[in-house]
């Protein structure tokens, strides 16, 4: 009952102005009835003594307390209390992704302020927080690949391992093969109707056991979907050519190559799209592109209901003050 009670709201609130009315009955009820009574002269009390009083004098009020029930009722059905039930059924059916970023020493390149890898991270944290309902994982590789972080919702967590990724922390190299094979082996198990792989790098593949072709066909074969990106500027670009036992690093203009013809037959082979990223915006752009393409699939079905519940007061009303006038007009009857 007090369940029910918080789900009834009243539409037309004014109506309460009306129980200001109550308090007037009250004292006009006892007023008239201090008029209507009468005075009988007795020498002593003494006789009364052991009269009980009846039960149709105690209840004599009871004509007040059925009108001011009825009168409170139709105050309360003028008022139109309503009720509302609603539900939601909400349906989330995330996509599963793996993103396999290349940390070559070359992602140190000085064409993206302040280098291609530190964009790159940052750009992905962007998609990420874009992403709350899916399951990401990372995979890093230069000359060899390693899952940084396997699918996790917890996309805190997989935040958090960014900061520690730097260029040079695995063999030299560019092992796109073996960033893909990778990528591929993280997901090919997963349960989702939606499966892919976000492949970053910005260079050729030169070294690594698995060929960035066979890769494909790998991930063609468990029907995942490959985004490939290939980042750098057109022309030249300021990068690491050299890095001396102590860690420093020399730099100087080199041509920036890209096999893009490669990562395009990837990414059309497993039907996704291969996209150029020369500056931030480029590539920030980029993602946000493929997070258009692969939506999370969310279905919400919604119902509600309004209901009115003014009759059962009016009945309540009509049955009180039908009661008052039986008791008026019969029980508790004055003589004239």
């Amino acid at each position: 009952m007090i369940s029910y009670l918080q789900d009834i709201q009243f539409a037309e609130k004014h109506w309460f102005w009306l129980f200001l009315l109550l308090p007037v009955m009250i004292v006009w009820y006892f007023i008239k009835l201090k008029k209507y009574e009468g005075e009988v002269h007795f020498s002593s009390f003494d006789n009364f003594k052991g009269i009980k009083t009846s039960l149709k004098a105690r209840l004599r009020h009871l004509v007040l307390v059925m009108r001011l029930m009825g009168v409170s009722l139709i105050i309360l059905a003028l008022a139109r209390p309503q009720s509302r039930s609603s539900w939601k059924d909400i349906k989330t059916e995330g996509i599963d992704i793996v993103i396999s970023m290349d940390i070559s020493l070359s992602m140190l390149a000085k064409d993206f302020k302040p280098n291609r890898l530190e964009v790159a991270k940052e750009v992905i944290i962007d998609f990420i927080d874009a992403r709350p309902n899916d399951k990401i994982g990372l995979v890093i590789f230069s000359g060899e690949a390693f899952t940084q972080c396997p699918l996790t919702v917890d996309h805190k967590i997989l935040k958090n391992m960014f900061p520690d990724i730097k260029a040079g922390m695995l063999d030299q190299g560019t092992a796109i093969g073996l960033g893909l094979a990778d990528a591929v082996a993280r997901i090919k198990d997963s349960k989702a109707k939606s499966k892919v792989i976000i492949l970053i790098s910005d260079g050729v593949s030169n070294v690594g056991e698995i060929a960035p072709m066979t890769a494909g066909e790998i991930a063609k074969t468990y029907g995942l979907r490959v985004y490939t990106i290939g980042v750098g500027t057109k022309g030249k670009a300021l990068q690491p050519v050299a890095m001396y036992p102590n860690g420093q690093l020399e730099y100087d203009y080199v041509d920036v190559e890209i096999d893009e013809e490669v990562m395009t037959k990837i990414a059309n082979m497993t039907g996704g799209k291969y996209f150029r990223a020369t500056n931030k915006e480029s590539l920030s752009s980029i993602y946000k592109e493929i997070d258009k393409l692969e939506k999370t699939i969310i279905s919400e079905k919604s119902f509600s209901n309004k209901a009115e519940h003014f009759l059962p007061l009016g009945i309540g009303a009509l049955i009180s003050l039908l009661l008052e006038f039986i008791l008026k007009r019969i029980v508790f009857k004055s003589a004239p």
